[in-house]
C-alpha cells in the first residue's frame, strides 16, 4: 500500500508524534548562541505617589509639567537649560526630547492613565541605540504606584540609570504632585 504524503498528513502525523512523546514546545528547541543577548541589563522600580494615575500620567506626558519636574530635579541649573526644555508629543509614535534633548525617543504605546511605553535613549549612547522604558500605573488606596521597567540599554549603564530615575524622575515628580 502506497501512502501519499500530503502537507496535511505530514503536519497531522508530526503533531500526533509530538503529543504522544510528551513534547513541550517551550523546552523543545534550544536557542542559537547569537539569539540571546548576554550584555543587556534591566531596571525595575516601583515608586509610589499620593496622586491618582491621571495626574501622574499627565505629568509624564505634558511638556509644561515635565519642565517642572526638570526644575525640581535641579538638572535645569546644572545643565544650564532654558525654562522650557521639554518637548513631548503625547500620541503613539510621537517623539519626545527631555532635559534639553539629552534624552530622546518615541512613544511606543500609550493607554491613558494606565501605561506608557517609550523607546528611550540618552545622547551619550552610541547612535541608533534605544532602550525600552515601561511605566505601568497602578491605582491603590493612597494614590498611584508605577511599575517601572527599563531594559535594552548599553551594558554598564544600569547603576547610573537607576539612580537617575530616582533623582530626576521619581523624587521631583513626588514634589510636583504633593
Amino acid at each position: 500500500m502506497d501512502i501519499v504524503l500530503t502537507r496535511r498528513r505530514v503536519l497531522t502525523w508530526g503533531a500526533l508524534a509530538c503529543g504522544a512523546a510528551g513534547f513541550h514546545p517551550r523546552a523543545g528547541f534550544a536557542a542559537d548562541a547569537g539569539e540571546i543577548s548576554r550584555s543587556a541589563e534591566s531596571i525595575h522600580q516601583e515608586p509610589s505617589f499620593t496622586a491618582r494615575g491621571v495626574r501622574v500620567y499627565g505629568a509624564l506626558l505634558d511638556a509644561r509639567q515635565f519642565d517642572k519636574i526638570v526644575e525640581l530635579s535641579g538638572v535645569r541649573q546644572q545643565m544650564h537649560l532654558p525654562a522650557r526644555s521639554s518637548q513631548i508629543n503625547p500620541r503613539p509614535g510621537g517623539a519626545f526630547a527631555l532635559f534639553g534633548g539629552y534624552i530622546t525617543g518615541r512613544q511606543v504605546a500609550l493607554i491613558p492613565n494606565a501605561l506608557i511605553v517609550q523607546a528611550w535613549r540618552a545622547d551619550s549612547w552610541p547612535k541608533g541605540v534605544y532602550s525600552i522604558a515601561r511605566f505601568e500605573l497602578v491605582e491603590h488606596d493612597a494614590g498611584c504606584r508605577i511599575l517601572f521597567d527599563h531594559n535594552g540599554f548599553p551594558r554598564g549603564e544600569a547603576e547610573s540609570l537607576a539612580s537617575g530615575w530616582r533623582a530626576h524622575y521619581w523624587e521631583p515628580l513626588q514634589k510636583l504632585l504633593s
